[in-house]
């Protein structure tokens, strides 16, 4: 991979994420860019040719679009890669297209598959699915969208994304059945259907978050 580039997404890209919501600041993205990596490798062995640098800039780039609200920010990082001009020093034009149209086909509730290999890259890497990471995600999202629900609340809303999205037939979708990630999904659709299991894990991520609300309320 190409120094120059690591150089400018550690020192300008990637602290731009220290100030965004919690699931979306640095350490989310540097799982993504180490979770493309690893895809990457998978296919290399496979005898399929990527370029590492388009893998490296589009994990490093696909949320930066947050700045503007979760809503479009799909679209809105793929409008920041394009108009970076340091990038077009390593790219051809055809190259940050593929990269922009990648960076746009990450999210998860897309309806349509991702128009490139480099597409479906980073949407799986983007899954980081570990069921405590997605059980403590949800409940955080749940806490910072609807403060007004109780415990009974959240734990009930927490529940219905989860099947929604992760379920058997939810709108997540994987793109490389050999992936880790296909073996965490399994974890976690055995996890949800374990009622106790799934509400013990809420419990405990439940007393964590409020514990550390209060200790920052008492500062």
């Amino acid at each position: 991979m190409n120094p120059e580039l690591i150089n400018y997404v550690e020192t300008e890209i990637l602290p731009r994420y220290t100030h965004f919501d919690k699931a979306h600041q640095l350490d989310h993205i540097t799982t993504v860019i180490r979770q493309s990596a690893a895809l990457a490798d998978l296919l290399e062995r496979q005898g399929v040719a990527v370029d590492r640098d388009m893998v490296y800039i589009i994990a490093a780039y696909h949320d930066l679009g947050i700045v503007n609200g979760r809503e479009n920010h799909h679209i809105d990082s793929g409008k920041i890669l394009m108009a970076d001009p340091f990038l077009k020093q390593f790219f051809t034009q055809e190259q940050l297209v593929t990269m922009k149209e990648a960076v746009e086909d990450h999210r998860a509730s897309s309806k349509s598959a991702p128009r490139s290999l480099y597409g479906r890259i980073v949407a799986e890497a983007d899954r980081q699915i570990d069921p405590r990471t997605i059980v403590l995600r949800t409940l955080q999202y749940g806490l910072e969208h609807y403060p007004e629900l109780d415990k009974a609340g959240h734990f009930a809303r927490a529940q219905a994304h989860l099947h929604e999205k992760y379920g058997e037939g939810g709108y997540l979708k994987l793109w490389f059945p050999e992936s880790e990630n296909a073996r965490k999904l399994q974890e976690l659709r055995t996890m949800m259907a374990d009622r106790e299991a799934l509400e013990a894990l809420m419990e405990d991520i439940w007393l964590h978050e409020m514990s550390g609300q209060a200790g920052h309320e008492a500062r």
